[in-house]
């Protein structure tokens, strides 16, 4: 997997040297000498990773990551301080900043290219989401990218798996004072928990005595449900080859014993973030496509998507020579209920409304809002003997009982009905509107609350 690498260092020596590493990896490369010149690189989306030294004249790399991390535009961006600083404080105040992690010279370079390609892998599909959650701003919803930036990555459900108790307890001491920790001692049945569980981090032992971790962090990347959870593993050392090997396999982050206290707390937050960050975007994507085919006022499907099935059902009732109903349902005396009671109340009956005709009809029937207090029904693989008997159904039970209304008061609903039928290829779309049109229009004429078929 290749990417564009944005090495920044006011050494140039050290950047020769990255680069040249990279580039034999069949990276591209990108270099900064201070601060600015990197924020205005990440900025424009010109890099999809960053090396970034710590000690730099002006701004140093902590600010210039804090930066980063801070902005919705680059929130996402994976970040790895290189830095000849070795001390566990200064680990910290990386992780801190929001570096993703923090490699210390001179860098192991089995370590570095490994680190890069997880990193950018995961950035890769961080990018899809984030490209599908811009096109949706014009739809009214909040800024994804501004809310998916704003996690904290605290108050998080964790599972820790290990089975030596007084590791797996220290490490439960340290994050309990800001998240929920749960303790799997067993590794073969922590498949199962994980499974079962919503959990936002998972911390795998490599030193498991009862299982083989590796074969467990295939099956979570294996279930859709869990291929996206972050999961953490801890070694006795970093020349364990099990270490690259699970970041291979699509594990998140790694930690070598014995484990600082303040970065096993870092570290899991920066996956707690990573993990709603990539949620957000999701949850925002689905809202999208919600906007795009449900009505949102009653949670039934919009005209578009009504047009949209109906085509296709009626080509396949064709295809069979079958039967397929349209019912048009209109609510009776409907703009008198907003004069005498306000649209509030006329709310309130359209999502009742929408509820009673929603309990009737089949799964395969396909209801929607129509446009104001209008209804429409697709009934495929239906007779009109048949439809005008659901058709009946929905009337009464629009009528069964008055509909309550902000305030405390109700009012009482019926709606008139027009039933059309298409068999085979001998109807279209248009068509079959025009006739249940028609026939509503009948109903309406015959003094409302009934049921009326098309000629």
């Amino acid at each position: 997997m290749t990417a564009r690498v944005l090495i920044v260092d006011d050494v140039f020596a050290n950047i020769r040297l990255l680069e040249a590493r990279l580039t034999a990896e069949y990276f591209s490369v990108l270099t900064a000498m201070n601060g600015p010149q990197a924020l205005d690189i990440c900025e424009r989306g010109e890099c999809d990773i960053v090396l970034l030294d710590v000690m730099m004249p002006g701004m140093d790399g902590f600010e210039v990551c804090r930066r980063l991390k801070a902005a919705p535009s680059t929130a996402h961006l994976p970040v790895v301080m290189v830095t000849a600083l070795d001390s566990p404080a200064d680990r910290l105040a990386g992780l801190q900043a929001g570096a993703d992690d923090f490699l210390t010279k001179p860098i192991n370079e089995l370590a570095l290219l490994t680190r890069v390609r997880s990193l950018v892998r995961l950035k890769h599909l961080t990018d899809e989401l984030r490209a599908r959650a811009s096109g949706t701003q014009g739809l009214g919803l909040p800024d994804p990218l501004a809310l998916a930036a704003s996690e904290d990555g605290m108050n998080g459900q964790i599972l820790v798996i290990e089975d030596r108790q007084n590791i797996a307890e220290r490490m439960s001491s340290a994050l309990l004072q800001h998240h929920r920790v749960e303790i799997a001692p067993r590794g073969h049945e922590a498949g199962t928990r994980v499974a079962q569980g919503d959990y936002d981090v998972v911390i795998l032992s490599l030193g498991l005595a009862d299982t083989d971790p590796l074969r467990l962090v295939s099956q979570l990347r294996l279930n859709d449900k869990l291929r996206n959870l972050p999961v953490l593993v801890i070694s006795d050392t970093l020349d364990d080859p099990r270490v690259v090997r699970a970041l291979d396999m699509g594990v998140n982050d790694y930690l070598i014993r014995p484990v600082d206290r303040n970065e096993l707390i870092a570290r899991v937050s920066t996956q707690i973030r990573k993990k709603r960050y990539q949620d957000r975007l999701r949850e925002n994507l689905q809202a999208s496509m919600e906007l795009a085919i449900i009505d949102p006022l009653t949670r039934l499907h919009n005209r578009r998507y009504l047009h949209s099935q109906l085509q296709a059902l009626l080509a396949d009732n064709a295809h069979r020579g079958a039967a397929l109903s349209l019912l048009v349902i209109d609510l009776d005396h409907f703009k008198a209920i907003n004069d005498q009671h306000g649209h509030d109340a006329g709310d309130d009956v359209l999502r009742e409304c929408a509820d009673r005709l929603r309990k009737i009809v089949r799964n395969i029937d396909v209801i929607a809002r129509f446009g104001g207090e209008e209804f429409v029904i697709v009934m495929p693989d239906t007779e009109s003997f048949a439809a005008s008997r659901v058709a009946e159904r929905l009337r009464a039970a629009v009528e069964s009982e008055p509909v309550r209304i902000a305030g405390g008061n109700t009012v009482r609903v019926t709606a008139s009905i027009g039933v059309a039928t298409g068999i085979g290829d001998r109807t279209n779309a248009k068509a079959l509107f025009k006739q249940a049109d028609e026939a509503l229009y009948a109903a309406k004429k015959s003094g409302r609350n009934c049921v009326r078929l098309a000629a």
